[in-house]
């Protein structure tokens, strides 16, 4: 003898979708974990519920209300009770746990969108869940901290020799002792063994001098860095003084664009147009000779109208000319820190919805996330430099190495 099914599936599908409820989905799947969950219950008692049998083992009692955390939403399940012992269905605990690390990883993902934990609330309650207090959010971002840890103190040594090195410095808010400070974020990247670009570090110190700056080296050389052969940065005197202490035989280049600022800072308004344009034509040579050749050619037309702009541009020779060391095939990628700066404008993006930092640990929270998602795309992506050319590049021994051994290790503590 067949027994009538209570539901019938075709009838109820067609009265919902006729409904074009919003919340269909939810709503459903609700119905069909409770009966679900009463159909077990039955099992358990012997016999279905309302009935009369001799086999009958136990009764209901009633139920009990249980929220469900799940994909489409929260549901709100009614858990069968029993008069006699207790019933709860083991699947449902192991569901919960699932659904709740994968919140886990909703939550984390705010974190990497820069989404701050007053508007992490309201974009939770939009996913159809009834909402987290701030204790949970920071107990969730557990599993993002522990990720970016392992990311910024993994060893470097397998994946180098990192030829080309560049380095930077961003500046966030944070609140300590009672006041908002500035602080800065050091970051370095390379280009790895196999071509392809790689974050190297990250640390937050208190200013961007010469001691923050060699530890942040001397971490990183202690993390296997090796086979530097450039290092690209703004003319931070600490910067620099930290390269030629703790990278022998690496030549610094001084970022084109940084050096293009300073320049415009000593010479005349009005002159600016010309002189950049003489500027722009040291790089727009065809080789390594040329370049040197028409600088040469733009001292001798600016010593007689702007002297102070010839000599200032004399004295930086040797730092922005050192990309000419190696293959013309790279020099747009290691003559300025524009990549960085693209890197930096993407950092922006993400710590500019926080704000103010409550401290310096959710700097590195994020920052670190942010460098980490870069680093998982660059690795899967195309490589940045050719291994031929690389091969090339690694045989160079530099010997632009007269501005790092001008300055002294006074620098690193000024």
């Amino acid at each position: 003898m067949t027994v009538n099914p209570s539901i019938d599936p075709a009838r109820l599908i067609e009265e919902q979708l006729s409904q074009a409820s919003p919340d269909l989905l939810r709503e459903l799947l609700t119905l069909f974990i409770n009966t679900l969950m009463s159909a077990e219950a039955d099992a358990v008692c012997g016999a279905a519920y309302g009935t009369q049998s001799p086999d009958r083992t136990n009764r209901r009692n009633g139920y009990r209300a249980r929220e469900f955390d799940t994909r489409t939403g929260t549901l709100d399940l009614a858990v069968p009770k029993l008069r006699a012992g207790s019933y709860f269905p083991e699947w449902l605990l192991e569901r919960r746990k699932r659904a709740e690390r994968a919140l886990t990883s909703v939550v984390a993902t705010c974190y990497l969108l820069g989404v701050s934990t007053r508007r992490m609330d309201k974009l939770v309650q939009s996913l159809g869940i009834t909402g987290l207090s701030k204790s949970q959010v920071s107990e969730m971002a557990k599993d993002l901290d522990e990720h970016v840890e392992q990311f910024r103190t993994r060893r470097l040594d397998d994946a180098g020799p990192f030829t080309f090195v560049a380095a930077d410095a961003l500046v966030l808010k944070v609140r300590e002792g009672g006041r908002v400070v500035g602080v800065h974020a050091l970051v370095a990247t390379g280009v790895n063994g196999d071509g392809h670009r790689e974050i190297l570090g990250l640390q937050v110190t208190t200013s961007e001098d010469g001691a923050g700056w060699l530890g942040f080296f001397r971490d990183l050389v202690a993390r296997g860095l090796w086979g530097v052969r450039l290092v690209t940065s703004d003319a931070h005197a600490g910067l620099v003084a930290a390269i030629g202490a703790t990278l022998d035989g690496a030549a610094w280049q001084r970022c084109r664009t940084h050096y293009a600022a300073n320049l415009m800072s000593v010479t005349p308004k009005s002159s600016w147009p010309w002189v950049k344009a003489l500027l722009h034509s040291i790089y727009d040579q065809p080789d390594a000779e040329s370049v040197h050749a028409q600088f040469d050619r733009v001292i001798n037309a600016l010593e007689t109208k702007l002297p102070a702009v010839a000599d200032h541009l004399e004295g930086a020779r040797a730092d922005i000319l050192a990309f000419t060391s190696f293959p013309k095939e790279i020099w747009r990628q290691v003559w300025s820190n524009n990549p960085n700066e693209r890197l930096n404008r993407e950092i922006r993006r993400r710590t500019d919805v926080v704000g103010i930092f409550p401290d310096r640990g959710s700097i590195i929270r994020l920052v670190g996330a942010v460098l980490a998602e870069q680093h998982d795309e660059w690795a899967e992506g195309r490589r940045y430099l050719g291994l031929e050319v690389l091969a090339k590049s690694k045989a160079v021994t530099s010997t632009e190495t007269e501005a790092t051994e001008d300055i002294t290790l006074q620098a690193l503590s000024a």
